[in-house]
């Protein structure tokens, strides 16, 4: 018993570190990147999304992988680093559909009617993901994934502000379309991936549901027994009452023969 809860133990660590891994191995790029802008003293603003641009296409795969600096790097890591792993640990069959259409999608929407500007950063990663789990783990009506949502609604609520147009140098546009597609992935994949455990009378009336000749079986055999019990004669105790009769010796000898 104590092994089996030991190993229990020893792979849900394995599969926390190996949610760790992915977004780690992807911050850990972008901050190779920014600091190799840092020492160079360039920044590769052309490779951000340009909206309505033929040359700004090319950003809706790289402008993730870009900052305005340290500090912009500094705000996304840790949260990307916490939500990414919650991604990956949650939904491990989802996290990479998830990733690939909140990066594209919201790319994408960003080109089409973002302002005339360059437009970089993983933020609109962050907010995907972050939408993603608050929003599926309240349709999955799971009390493990709600309480994911109420940590990531904690956690990163105040981050409902940047999708506003409060502050027009930060690219609100990336914020608010990658939290769009992160709704979307939520609503798609709402019956994919990890989901409340079905009780039992649940459960059966599917299989009846997927199998009626088996219900029909059912009726068939209540019905004979029922016929059988109004068929069957009401049983009285028989009663079984013996004569005794002497044989002819018998009634010799009683007279004196």
């Amino acid at each position: 018993m104590q092994d089996g809860l030991l190993k229990s133990e020893r792979s849900g660590k394995q599969i926390f570190f190996r949610s760790l891994l992915l977004p780690g191995i992807f911050l850990l790029l972008l901050w190779i990147i920014e600091l190799a802008q840092e020492f160079s003293g360039s920044r590769i603003w052309s490779m951000g999304i340009i909206p309505r641009k033929l040359d700004g296409l090319t950003g809706i795969f790289t402008a993730p992988f870009l900052h305005a600096g340290i500090d912009h790097l500094l705000s996304n890591t840790l949260p990307l680093l916490i939500v990414g792993a919650g991604l990956i640990y949650f939904y491990p069959t989802l996290a990479l559909r998830v990733t690939i259409m909140v990066w594209l999608f919201g790319g994408i929407w960003v080109w089409l009617s973002g302002r005339d500007s360059s437009h970089i950063g993983a933020s609109g990663l962050l907010y995907g993901f972050v939408v993603f789990l608050f929003f599926s783990g309240l349709m999955r009506k799971d009390t493990r994934l709600i309480a994911i949502s109420l940590l990531v609604t904690f956690l990163y609520g105040s981050l409902v502000w940047g999708i506003l147009p409060v502050d027009q140098s930060v690219s609100w546009e990336s914020h608010l379309f990658g939290a769009l597609a992160g709704f979307i992935c939520a609503v798609y994949y709402r019956k994919d991936g990890p989901q409340k455990p079905k009780a039992q009378w649940e459960i059966d009336e599917e299989y009846e549901l997927l199998h009626p000749e088996i219900q029909d079986e059912s009726d068939m055999i209540s019905s004979s027994a029922e016929s059988s019990n109004e068929q069957k004669p009401d049983s009285t105790p028989v009663q079984i009452r013996y004569i005794f009769k002497p044989d002819a010796d018998e009634k010799q000898a009683d007279k004196g023969f």
